[in-house]
């Protein structure tokens, strides 16, 4: 319930976050803000009415708009008006809420890095509190036998005799532990998927490839603690991961884009609403830190999604706009609206879709 709330939490900062930007960009560019609303219709109460705009409060609890005077329906010409607005007022509006949206991700990055994230470390400072967090396993070595996988965490080593690793945690003290006992079971206790399990290992030879005489479980470990940076490295890093996120996020658009164009459509990388749940109650069991560094990377997928020339999204928008600069005149009302219903029909199949796959997902 908690996790639900907190993607719903997220998801409404985040578009009410991007209509922001459309309101800011509006204001300055001197079109008429008629209502900036959280939440979709139906009202349920204005809660101030300043400069001409309705601040309302609507019932359906999953982002915001603003609805702007001219940008829909017969007649509204005139002073304030968004048809009447120069092109490129249109699309400085338009674009504003992207930008808002990968100004938010870095602002979220930076506030994680203050925070403090998990992150791989040499060696804890005093007092410092750590974890040793496994990051691969390998397949047919006792570890993978037992059921051990990436992203658990160990908790305690025990062998036969009630020695125990956890004295010395860490990953060299662990492979040490290991390899002076060859043949000789282990219990290890250790954190899957927020679940404390207990198996019992034999360290065998020959699972390493480099170290073929080594005795050895089989995973690859990593020392991790969470550590804060000061404000000015925070924000200098957290640019740099907005940036590289929107590298990666460009590059999985792109690979989507080549398996379509090839005869090989496949969605199985996509996630929506149902499956982001799953990837926030994750994050949420490694602290609020690491909360945030998702939110983030939402945000920023929410930019390069509103970026896609799909009429009803603010690509395809500016598509529009930039055919009209071409042919210096506006595109045909009835036409603007039918590929505005078509693109809405689009993305309503396509969140179908997809959150079939998130339920699969979850099911398996």
């Amino acid at each position: 319930m908690l996790t639900a709330l907190l993607v719903i939490g997220i998801l409404v900062l985040l578009i009410v976050v991007h209509e922001l930007g459309h309101f800011v960009a509006a204001k300055l560019s001197g079109v008429k803000v008629e209502e900036f609303g959280v939440g979709y219709p139906p009202r349920a109460f204005t809660l101030v009415k300043l400069g001409g705009t309705e601040y309302t409060l609507n019932w359906i609890p999953f982002g915001g708009f603003v609805r702007l005077f001219g940008d829909v329906g017969e007649g509204e010409h005139g002073r304030g008006s968004l048809v009447d607005a120069p092109r490129w007022k249109q699309a400085l509006i338009l674009v504003a809420g992207v930008a808002m949206n990968a100004l938010t991700a870095w602002i979220l990055f930076a506030v994680a890095f203050h925070i403090g994230v998990p992150q791989p470390i040499d060696a804890p400072m005093a007092g410092e509190e750590t974890r040793i967090v496994i990051v691969d396993v390998v397949p047919g070595s006792p570890a993978f036998a037992a059921g051990l996988s990436a992203g658990d965490i160990l908790v305690d080593m025990t062998d036969e005799n009630g020695e125990r690793a956890i004295d010395a945690w860490t990953p060299d003290a662990v492979v040490a532990f290991v390899g002076e006992r060859a043949g000789e079971p282990i219990d290890v206790t250790f954190v899957h998927e927020g679940e404390t399990k207990h198996a019992t290992l034999i360290p065998a030879q020959g699972v390493l490839e480099s170290e073929a005489g080594k005795p050895a479980l089989g995973v690859a470990l990593v020392l991790v603690a969470s550590r804060s940076e000061p404000w000015g490295d925070a924000l200098y890093d957290a640019y740099f991961a907005t940036i590289d996120t929107f590298k990666n996020v460009f590059d999985s658009l792109a690979a989507l884009v080549g398996r379509l164009t090839s005869g090989h459509p496949s969605l199985s990388g996509v996630v929506g609403p149902v499956g982001i749940v799953g990837y926030v109650h994750d994050a949420s069991q490694n602290g609020f830190g690491a909360v945030l560094i998702l939110a983030a990377i939402i945000s920023v997928n929410l930019s390069i999604f509103n970026l896609i020339p799909i009429p009803a999204l603010d690509g395809g928008r500016l598509l529009t706009l930039g055919v009209e600069a071409v042919l210096r005149r506006a595109a045909p009302r009835l036409i603007t609206q039918a590929l505005n219903a078509l693109g809405v029909a689009f993305i309503i199949l396509l969140m179908v879709v997809v959150t079939y796959q998130d339920i699969l997902r979850l099911i398996a």
